[in-house]
C-alpha cells in the first residue's frame, strides 16, 4: 500500500495546450479515492500518468516515499482495471486471475493459493473453469478486479469501470467495489463522470474541471459545503438563483426576485453585493403556511421520490423534491406555498467562483 502524491504535474498534448496545467493532489495510503468530473475534464488522463502509460511533461509523482516519473509502468506494481474489462476471451476464469501472477513467476503453489483466495473474495470461484464470454458483464468483471488485486499491488487504477454495465448491475458492482477495497485495504484511484457512483463508494473526492481540481473532500462536504458554483452543479441536483446580499439591522438577508428575503444569519459579517444562491431541490419545503407562492409546472415520479417544477415570482422553474405520496396528485396549474431550508444554502460570489460562506466561516 503506498499513499500518492502529486506534485505540480503538468501533461501537454498536440498543439502545446497544457490538458493540466499544475495540478497537486495528496491520496491518503488505504483510501478508496475518486476523480471526478465531465468528461474531457483530465480525470482519466491524470490517472494514465500515475500508471505510467501517458508521459510527465512537469512535476513530481511519489508512491510513499519513492518518485515514480522515470519508473516503467510494469515496475510500478500497480494494478489496473478498465472500462471494458481487458480480460482474455481464450483462457478460462480462474488462467485470467493467475496471469499476472505467473508473468511475476511467482511459485506454482503459491499462485494456486492467491488465485483460489481472490476468485472466493469475488465470489466467482463456481466459475473457475468457464470462459469469459460465459458470464455476464458484472461477473467479467469481478474477474477483472480479482486480477488486478492478486498481485498485491501498491496501487489499484479503475478507469470508469462500470460504465458498460446496465443500471441495476451498476449499483450492485459499485458496492462490491468499495466492500473489496476495504477488506483489502489498498489505496485506489477510482476515475468516474458519475457523481452518484463517486458519492457512493468514495472515501474522498476530487472534482475536476478543465485539468483544474475545484475541491477535494468527503462526499458529504462536497454536496453540503461546495467551494464554488461548479462543484454545487455537478454534485447533486440545485437551483441556482440569482440575488442580492443585503442587511438590515446588522442582520444579513438575500433577496431574490419579487422581493422574498432569506435570513442568512451565518453571512451577518459579509458585505452587501450581488451573489448566486443554490438551493437544493429538497430543501424548498411545502406547507400550507409557507412564504413562496408557487404554480406547478410540471412533475416527473421517480418511485420513492417525485419532483415537481414551479414557478414563483423569482424563477419560471425551480425543482423542489419530496417523497413520494400514493394519494398526492399535484398538476400543472396547481398552487402550491414553499418555505426554505435555510441552514442548507449555500451563497456564492456573483461570479459563481467563491462560498461565501467560507469566506466569512
Amino acid at each position: 500500500m503506498s499513499e500518492i502524491r502529486i506534485a505540480h504535474a503538468r501533461k501537454i498534448y498536440e498543439g502545446n495546450t497544457p490538458v493540466i496545467d499544475d495540478l497537486s493532489l495528496d491520496i491518503k495510503d488505504g483510501s478508496l479515492f475518486t476523480l471526478l468530473g465531465p468528461s474531457g475534464c483530465g480525470k482519466t488522463t491524470l490517472l494514465r500518468m500515475i500508471a505510467g502509460f501517458n508521459s510527465i511533461e512537469g512535476g513530481d509523482f511519489y508512491f510513499g516515499d519513492t518518485r515514480i516519473n522515470d519508473i516503467e509502468p510494469s515496475k510500478r506494481n500497480i494494478g489496473m482495471v478498465f472500462q471494458n474489462y481487458a480480460i482474455f476471451p481464450h483462457l478460462t476464469v480462474k488462467d485470467n486471475v493467475a496471469f499476472g501472477l505467473k508473468q511475476h513467476k511467482v511459485p506454482k503453489d503459491e499462485v494456486e493459493k492467491r488465485t483460489n483466495e481472490f476468485l472466493k473474495l469475488m465470489k466467482i470461484g463456481q466459475f473457475e473453469s468457464r470462459k469469459p464470454d460465459q458470464l455476464s458483464g458484472g461477473q467479467q468483471q469481478r474477474i477483472a478486479i480479482a486480477r488486478a488485486l492478486v498481485i498485491n499491488p501498491d496501487v489499484l487504477l479503475m478507469d470508469e469501470p462500470l460504465s458498460n454495465l446496465d443500471a441495476k448491475l451498476r449499483l450492485d458492482m459499485r458496492q462490491v467495489i468499495r466492500d473489496v477495497q476495504h477488506q483489502v485495504g489498498i489505496t485506489t484511484v477510482y476515475v468516474t463522470h458519475d457523481q452518484e457512483e463517486a458519492m457512493a463508494i468514495s472515501d474522498c473526492i476530487a472534482v475536476m474541471s478543465f485539468g483544474e481540481i475545484q475541491q477535494v473532500g468527503k462526499p458529504k462536504e462536497l454536496y453540503h459545503r461546495p467551494h464554488n458554483e461548479f462543484v454545487a452543479t455537478f454534485i447533486g441536483r440545485t437551483n441556482m438563483l440569482d440575488g442580492t446580499l443585503l442587511h438590515e439591522g446588522g442582520k444579513a438577508a438575500i433577496e431574490l426576485a419579487g422581493g422574498y428575503r432569506i435570513p442568512v444569519a451565518q453571512l451577518d459579517a459579509a458585505t452587501d453585493q450581488p451573489v448566486r444562491v443554490s438551493i437544493r431541490p429538497e430543501e424548498f419545503v411545502r406547507c400550507p403556511d409557507g412564504p413562496i407562492e408557487g404554480t406547478i409546472v410540471d412533475s416527473v415520479y421517480l418511485g420513492k421520490d417525485t419532483d415537481y417544477f414551479v414557478k414563483t415570482a423569482f424563477s419560471d422553474r425551480i425543482q423542489i423534491s419530496e417523497e413520494s405520496s400514493f394519494s398526492e396528485n399535484l398538476v400543472p396549474g396547481d398552487s402550491v406555498h414553499l418555505k426554505v431550508n435555510t441552514a442548507k444554502i449555500n451563497t456564492f460570489t456573483k461570479d459563481g467562483t467563491k462560498n461565501l460562506l467560507e469566506e466569512v466561516g
